[in-house]
């Protein structure tokens, strides 16, 4: 890992944008604002930040959130200097930002998917991290720089997340060892939890449990999914931050092997959400221009509904599950 280099050309950096994926979660959000915090604690330099979409409002109480501009606000001419890209598995998931992530003057590809090509000038990716945050805690700590407060809340809210509490295979010794750090330096967990598990809207868990009530169950219920139209969206009012944690409830019923959830999109296109307990789904959501983790994995696949949702299912039958 070529650590000088990151902090030489921080240092370096007159302006400096970071970049988070489209659809943000917990992960890329906590990346974001913990490098924002931790490049003004150490440099006292303050950095840009641009999100493809909206953010879910369960992290709207997350240090310098406030600071997130749309990528549309950002104007799409100017070179930066340096941009980073944090927990971005590819560079098309930065959606417009590649255009200012082509421009700049140097990038880096800060990243803990398996399926990350190293597209940056300079590539921190660590497979076998649980989270992006915990990536970066590593670097701030090869390093030396100093993590405040406000830092540490986002990289716990990052590692937390990721880990779906500290419940998913990604979670190992190192996981536990960086979140005690961060409580060391004064994380309260409980209160980092009751604001991004137990702070839901009712349109979401309406929504939710609509989503659920349509699942279908195939091959002795190991296979379970359920399909969101535009129409669904439209009826609850249901905005993307409605789909966070959909599929995960479709794992957890005990005969699921796997489960997905395909949302029709505006443009024609199918998006899935793929989750296992023991395939890789990783491996399927490739074939299809997609990728992810193991047991966590999503695709976009241009096609209606319908032929999508046959498509996928061809392929997930057609293995040992």
């Amino acid at each position: 890992m070529e650590y000088s280099k990151f902090n030489d050309i921080i240092k370096s950096s007159k302006n400096i944008l970071i970049l988070s994926h489209v659809n943000p979660d917990g992960d890329t959000l906590g990346s974001m604002c913990g490098l924002y915090c931790a490049i003004l604690e150490n440099f006292k330099k303050k950095c840009d930040m641009a999100a493809m979409s909206k953010i879910p409002d369960i992290y709207m109480h997350m240090p310098n959130i406030d600071k997130v501009k749309h990528i549309d606000e950002i104007d799409k001419s100017r070179e930066y200097d340096l941009v980073i890209n944090v927990d971005i598995a590819a560079i098309d998931r930065a959606c417009d930002g590649k255009i200012l992530f082509d421009k700049a003057k140097s990038t880096i590809n800060i990243d803990h998917h398996k399926t990350n090509n190293a597209y940056g000038n300079l590539n921190f990716i660590n497979p076998d991290a649980s989270s992006t945050g915990e990536v970066l805690f590593g670097i701030f700590n090869e390093l030396n720089w100093k993590v405040n407060l406000d830092c540490a809340n986002c990289l716990y809210i990052a590692i937390l997340t990721d880990t779906g509490s500290f419940r998913f295979d990604n979670t190992k010794p190192k996981t536990f060892e960086s979140a005690a750090k961060l409580v060391e330096i004064g994380v309260n967990p409980s209160d980092i939890y009751k604001k991004v598990y137990e702070s839901d809207s009712k349109t979401l868990v309406m929504f939710q449990a609509y989503c659920i009530s349509k699942a279908k169950f195939l091959n002795n219920d190991k296979i379970a999914y359920t399909v969101v139209y535009k129409k669904d969206m439209e009826k609850f009012s249901a905005g993307d931050e409605c789909m966070e944690g959909l599929t995960e409830k479709l794992r957890a019923i005990v005969s699921t092997r796997i489960a997905f959830v395909a949302k029709e999109m505006k443009s024609g296109g199918t998006k899935f959400s793929m989750r296992s307990k023991f395939t890789d789904v990783a491996q399927i959501c490739e074939l299809f221009g997609g990728g992810g983790h193991k047991f966590a994995a999503g695709c976009t696949i241009k096609a209606p509904v319908e032929d999508a949702v046959k498509m996928v299912l061809k392929e997930i039958e057609s293995r040992e599950i």
